[in-house]
């Protein structure tokens, strides 16, 4: 039995659908609910099961780079993905223009399916974002309305749960202004900031399979079948120890981050298929910066260049980004909502607004 249950593990590591279907968009949550603490991670073997497998995939992957045969590798990448590197910044353009307008024919949201408006003037807004990404004078005005769609959600929805795509619109929008920059050692930047941008919102969007893993189970009661026939306790820590890791891999050596690149690619388009085209829509961007984080043929590390090349350092580099997100996740929480968070009877909300109280009470904050 332990045997079938260690494949099924590694084989959910490798694959682990469900932990980039985004659970707000498909499941009942509520944000200001107390967080699970961290000491019950820390006392769950199933994801010290997951860090184990991952420091063996990252050791083995450098070791791989750092050979003779690393280079190799790299070429051929290089060679495979030459068309695609060569007109980068058009696919870019053209994708994050094709992601306004999908959800302007949506319509009702502001960036993301879980973040819903009644307002009909913001989906003209997010036209006009993507039309301005068609001409470099205008690119910097739609910088603007993606932070500025972000601070208007901030009306109906709690700070914390803005979070979630707090990094990715900010990427974004960086890319938009830098990508027209007539400062050349700026704009070379451009895509290292998308790529730290997918990197942070996938390591903090992870934490939530640890903090709350309950939100989960209506998505492995519906669709046993994503858990591989894994026990569900065992099956989302592992989850989230992969959504995390693969992020922490975006901001590593070249060889890393591109083969981080193409497992989170691969999972990505796997959870096309159980959970429909509100999935793919809610993640196209961050499936374009992963596409390009993959043909990225650039090799240098600007900074911190020792440490993320150090094969020794590489547990500790790990296990320094997981205590600053965690201890910034729990602990901005414990800001905003205290240590008690919602009371157990509390009203569940949903993907869908709620329009008896779209908008966050006096009642709704926590007392100072």
């Amino acid at each position: 039995m332990k045997s079938k249950y260690g494949a099924a593990a590694i084989a959910a590591f490798a694959l682990a659908t469900p932990a980039e279907a985004h659970v707000k968009w498909f499941a009942p949550y509520i944000v200001k609910a107390s967080p699970q603490p961290v000491s019950s991670t820390l006392a769950n073997p199933w994801f010290w099961t997951g860090i184990a497998l991952v420091m063996l995939f990252l050791i083995l992957t450098r070791f791989v780079e750092k050979s003779r045969f690393g280079a190799t590798v790299m070429t051929a990448m290089d060679r495979a993905t030459d068309p695609l590197w060569n007109r980068l910044d058009d696919f870019i353009r053209c994708v994050i223009a094709a992601f306004f307008v999908a959800i302007f024919a949506v319509g009702g949201i502001y960036l993301t399916p879980d973040l819903k408006t009644p307002a009909e003037w913001v989906s003209w807004v997010q036209l006009l974002i993507a039309v301005g990404i068609f001409s470099k004078r205008t690119m910097p005005l739609s910088a603007v309305g993606i932070i500025g769609l972000w601070l208007l959600a901030l009306r109906d929805y709690e700070l914390f749960h803005l979070f979630d795509y707090l990094a990715l619109g900010v990427g974004v929008a960086a890319y938009l202004v830098l990508a027209v920059s007539s400062n050349e050692q700026w704009r070379s930047h451009r895509f290292e900031v998308l790529r730290w941008a997918v990197a942070i919102a996938l390591m903090w969007s992870s934490l939530e399979k640890f903090a709350y893993p309950d939100w989960f189970y209506p998505l492995v009661q519906e669709r046993p079948f994503l858990t591989f026939g894994i026990p569900r306790d065992a099956f989302i820590p592992m989850a989230g120890v992969s959504e995390f890791t693969l992020g922490f891999g975006l901001l590593a050596t070249p060889l890393l981050r591109r083969l981080s690149a193409l497992g989170l690619l691969i999972i990505f388009i796997s959870a096309v298929y159980p959970f429909g085209r509100i999935d793919m829509i809610g993640h196209a961007l961050i499936m374009m910066i992963i596409i390009a984080i993959a043909v990225d043929h650039t090799r240098d590390l600007h900074f911190m260049t020792a440490i993320r090349q150090n094969i020794v350092l590489l547990p500790a580099s790990l296990a320094g980004f997981l205590a600053v997100f965690a201890i910034s996740y729990w602990g901005l929480h414990g800001a905003m909502y205290g240590n008690t968070g919602a009371a157990s009877n509390a009203p569940l909300s949903t993907h869908s607004q709620d329009p008896e109280n779209p908008h966050p009470t006096a009642e709704d904050k926590p007392v100072p």
